[in-house]
């Protein structure tokens, strides 16, 4: 066991089982998935401290809690074909795809694309698709989903991603304002949505026609 295998072993153990983490399936996710390989190499040596960190466009990858977090909420079981808004660095991805038959994620910046790409076939995740789109529409094409991941806030829950949800589907977001949201689990069924406040959070704007528009400008309609 190298460094970085014996931090992200205690990673899972303090930042995520201590505050209440319990599905196996994430935390076995956790322990699998290198997120050093996810960062600019001057900041492996951080890779598994308890906050979020920069990977350039004002862009970050998420603290690990709230990774495993939005993870868990999921229930993924395995057979799932899940959307995720938002690839970033990729890491929530490579999650996604331990846990996930098959993941279709959207990214609306083109420069991270290749970077990902490059490292989630390293790490044989052959079952991930990647787009370059507006992720507020989602990715109607292969809708419905039977789960769906937010990375960024929104100013509320797109219907554009819970019309692509299955029934008995579960959808998380983090809604608020720009500067601090609140972690929302919706939960889909025959006759409407549920949904559940989970947890405080702070995520980067969602940007999109059915989000935020670019900072300085007007909120989208």
């Amino acid at each position: 066991m190298n460094h970085y295998d014996a931090a992200r072993y205690r990673m899972v153990k303090d930042q995520l089982v201590a505050r209440g983490i319990s599905d196996e399936r994430v935390l076995d996710a956790m322990r699998k998935v290198p997120r050093h390989l996810f960062v600019e190499e001057a900041l492996r040596e951080q890779a598994y401290g308890d906050h979020a960190l920069p990977i350039g466009e004002d862009q970050t990858i998420s603290q690990p809690y709230m990774v495993a977090c939005m993870t868990e909420a999921l229930g993924l079981r395995g057979d799932e074909k899940v959307l995720e808004i938002g690839t970033g660095s990729g890491y929530q991805t490579a999650v996604l795809a331990e846990l996930a038959s098959r993941v279709v994620t959207i990214e609306r910046i083109v420069g991270f694309i290749p970077k990902v790409w490059k490292i989630l076939e390293e790490l044989n995740y052959r079952h991930v698709v990647i787009h370059l789109s507006d992720g507020t529409y989602g990715w109607k094409d292969e809708s419905p989903f039977d789960a769906i991941m937010v990375t960024a806030g929104a100013p509320d829950i797109p219907s554009s991603l819970t019309d692509q949800l299955k029934v008995g589907g579960r959808l998380v977001i983090p809604v608020g304002n720009r500067m601090d949201q609140v972690l929302k689990k919706v939960e889909k069924a025959s006759d409407g949505l549920a949904i559940t406040t989970l947890t405080p959070c702070v995520f980067v704007p969602l940007i999109g026609a059915l989000g935020w528009k670019e900072e300085g400008e007007e909120r989208m309609i």
